[in-house]
């Protein structure tokens, strides 16, 4: 959704980022559509993943109809305090007698979501609706409870998947599925914070952006110490998918819940540009922009940095920024890794926020399944003065530009996670700073800025303090004007210290730096996108 900088951004507490996108869908008139040809169906019918990317790709040769449905008056004038009140019932899970650790839980309609999903079980290569009752909710709102016996229960928004994520004894929410093409998965001691998204058509460009949506699920039964394999259909003006994902929860041995995700597009008509494996996250502020915001916590974020992995092997981290101006940030690879959004602070002092619990958020990375060629990583990092907004995205954007009537397939594996690197192989960027660039206590020139940045591990962990490695650094305007690298004896870090002197009035200017020694790289690159104030 495009919308200018002053306008009212997607909210997390809203639930999800984008899903104003479906009220604009939203009709009066009877459930009709494509996507539901066979919603009402009580019986079984054959399923495969192939028979659903066939019936995608059908759909997509035709004009696109969405499908949109009457919402019961009951429901429809619900708001987010009222909408909160309903509430699954635990004890009604779906597979609960399996005995195979996951259960299937709903999301009830109303307030954003005013659109049912058709959700199914697959058992013996056959799909079998699941059946849903205002029984199986808890109205806390008991004159509504009431209400809602008595009408025709209307679906659900969309549902998740719950398992013993953190202990054997207890069963914890693992995935959910609500709004639009939106997801997101725990890891081990983890609470949710960042999303993921099926797919992501021009986003933040001069037109608006389109919201696919899934609108079907198909859910493999599960057997005990098995993945969850799940299907979904997806549809929007510009594309329809099959998307298959396979779901292993972390255990004892991998703290990351892994997601292999096969997507197979079908396009209707040319899209500007196509973000493949989309994340969105929170960045309020850190060490480099504290100083906008009157809080007592140190750091407010779901994750803060971009993390690449070239196909090369060099590892890139990009701090986040959150300031008046937009970044927008295109990192061109071939073939890459890896990348995702991080969550790298892991202490409760990062952010002193008993509540929230920042440092439990999960890191998501995608990693590429095959030969996805070239293109970019886009990173948009949108401003924001509330924690609530879902103010960062990132995602891969093909260098083939889409025409009407092509194909194409994606495969990759989405982790989630406490993914902080080992620091075995190359030291990693623990923190950046920024502030006033010069010497303290004195007057120093306005255009002097000073970014320090923090490594730790790798061979750094036993580097001699009295030989410091050597930096390789530089800017896309301005110049260094100092920099130098010291061992930190209070914590063992080693602290880059750079001051650039800026040319003129820069928007915004580019920093790259990286520690060397003993003829090799020590640390991974960091990277950062400093935007002037305006």
């Amino acid at each position: 959704m495009t919308l200018p900088v002053s306008a009212s951004r997607p909210s997390r507490r809203l639930v999800l980022q984008g899903i104003g996108a479906s009220l604009a869908l939203l009709s009066t008139t009877a459930l009709t559509g494509p996507g539901f040809a066979q919603s009402e169906a009580s019986e079984s019918f054959a399923f495969s993943f192939d028979d659903l990317s066939a019936r995608m790709r059908d759909t997509a040769a035709g004009p696109y109809e969405h499908a949109t449905f009457k919402m019961p008056e009951l429901f429809a004038g619900l708001d987010y305090d009222a909408y909160r009140k309903i509430q699954y019932r635990p004890g009604r899970g779906k597979w609960a007698d399996l005995n195979a650790g996951f259960q299937v839980q709903a999301f009830h309609l109303g307030w954003l979501f005013p659109e049912p999903i058709k959700l199914y079980e697959l058992a013996d290569g056959k799909a079998t609706p699941f059946s849903f009752a205002s029984a199986d909710f808890e109205y806390h709102d008991t004159a509504l409870g009431a209400e809602a016996a008595k009408v025709d229960f209307p679906g659900v928004a969309g549902f998740r998947l719950n398992y013993p994520l953190n202990t054997p004894d207890k069963v914890d929410e693992l995935v959910s599925f609500l709004g639009a093409s939106y997801f997101r998965a725990l890891g081990r001691d983890n609470l949710y914070g960042q999303s993921a998204r099926g797919l992501l058509l021009n986003s933040w460009l001069e037109g608006p952006e389109e919201f696919p949506r899934f609108s079907e699920f198909y859910l493999e039964r599960p057997t005990a110490g098995a993945p969850l394999v799940l299907y979904a259909a997806l549809d929007s003006q510009s594309v329809t998918g099959a998307y298959r994902f396979e779901i292993t929860p972390a255990n004892d041995g991998e703290q990351a819940t892994i997601m292999d995700v096969t997507a197979r597009l079908f396009f209707r008509n040319d899209v500007e540009q196509l973000g493949v494996a989309p994340l969105t996250s929170m960045f309020l502020y850190a060490e480099t922009n504290r100083n906008n915001f009157d809080d007592y916590r140190p750091q407010v974020h779901d994750t803060n940095g971009l993390s690449i992995t070239r196909e090369t092997g060099e590892t890139m981290w990009r701090a986040l920024d959150n300031v008046a101006a937009r970044g927008d940030s295109y990192f061109w690879e071939n073939n890459p890794r890896a990348f995702g959004l991080d969550q790298r602070g892991r202490d409760f002092e990062t952010y002193q926020d008993a509540g929230a619990h920042y440092e439990l958020r999960p890191s998501a990375r995608v990693e590429p399944v095959g030969d996805w060629g070239q293109g970019n990583i886009r990173l948009i990092e949108v401003p924001s003065t509330l924690e609530v907004d879902d103010n960062i995205v990132a995602f891969w954007v093909p260098a083939d530009p889409v025409k009407a009537g092509q194909e194409r397939e994606y495969r990759y594996k989405l982790l989630w996670g406490n993914l902080v690197p080992d620091g075995k192989a190359l030291a990693y960027v623990v923190e950046t700073r920024a502030g006033a660039g010069g010497v303290s206590g004195v007057t120093n020139a306005h255009n002097l800025r000073k970014f320090v940045v923090d490594f730790k591990g790798g061979e750094l962990e036993s580097w001699n303090p009295e030989t410091p490695p050597d930096v390789l650094a530089n800017v896309s305007s301005g110049t260094i004007k100092t920099s130098t690298v010291s061992k930190i004896a209070a914590n063992g870090v080693w602290r880059l210290v750079i001051d650039v002197e800026a040319s003129g009035e820069p928007a915004h200017m580019e920093l790259k730096a990286y520690l060397v020694g003993g003829g090799k790289q020590l640390t991974e690159t960091w990277l950062y996108q400093w935007r002037a104030e305006v």
